[in-house]
């Protein structure tokens, strides 16, 4: 008789920041040469009268300020507050996944290690100024997994929650046998299912799906995990449903 597969962990397969370094190279190295040209044009040019330095007086606007936005309306309140609070709740008669060790954070060190090159991986989020991770999961019976992380940029040089989100597309695409769909509500997010199984002697075969977005300064990452083939719509619900709390 097979084995049951044990419960996966997801490995991200992917080592990120060392594009955004290259292309902001470039940035400078054009940035130094266009400066050189602006300054030779210049100098050949006669001056330019200045203009005057009186300027017309501006119209103070009249009555009360608006109302600062409510804690429930300003998504800064929310995504600056316990990350976990916007995780998907565990669904009624699933268990609680024992593969999330401590309270649902995740810190740098632990998620560059679900990288297949945690050396690289750790460098990379540094650059991106990785901020911190917030993760949930469930398993409904012997075979079927769920694993959503909420992983938070700080976004003072460049928006690494976008950049996250296309590294996520670009593997999910990668596989053989795979369909995909946009999910509504998000700019450039999309669901996956992996019609092929990976496949071991001894062990049922194991199907995943997954689904990648972002909003603001987090990259959102869904995982599913079953042995049996996995619904568009099973993924697409997560998937909409997460980004909805956001």
């Amino acid at each position: 008789m097979p084995e049951v597969v044990p419960v996966p962990v997801p490995v991200r397969r992917r080592r990120r920041g060392r594009t955004t370094l290259l292309i902001a190279a470039a940035a400078v190295l054009g940035l130094g040469a266009g400066t050189c040209a602006g300054f030779l044009i210049q100098a050949d040019r006669e001056p330019t009268k200045l203009p005057s330095l009186s300027q017309p007086v501006l119209t103070q606007a009249k009555g009360e300020a608006p109302e600062p936005l409510s804690a429930a309306h300003d998504r800064q309140v929310k995504t600056d507050g316990d990350l976990r609070k916007l995780l998907l709740s565990k669904p009624k008669g699933a268990k609680d996944a024992d593969w999330i060790a401590g309270d649902g954070w995740m810190d740098i060190a632990e998620y560059a290690d679900m990288f297949e090159e945690p050396d690289g991986a750790f460098e990379g989020l540094v650059d991106e100024e990785f901020r911190r991770v917030a993760e949930t999961g469930w398993s409904v019976g012997d075979t079927y997994t769920v694993d959503i992380r909420l992983v938070q940029y700080r976004q003072e040089e460049y928006l690494a929650a976008a950049t996250s989100a296309d590294d996520g597309h670009y593997w999910a695409q990668d596989e053989e046998g795979t369909d995909s769909w946009v999910i509504p509500g998000t700019r450039d997010g999309m669901a996956y299912v992996h019609t092929k199984a990976d496949t071991e002697p001894g062990y049922l075969p194991l199907y995943e799906a997954e689904a990648h977005a972002y909003r603001g300064d987090i990259a959102v990452e869904i995982w599913v995990y079953d042995t049996k083939p996995i619904s568009k719509k099973k993924i697409m619900d997560l998937a909409e449903r997460q980004v909805g709390r956001l």
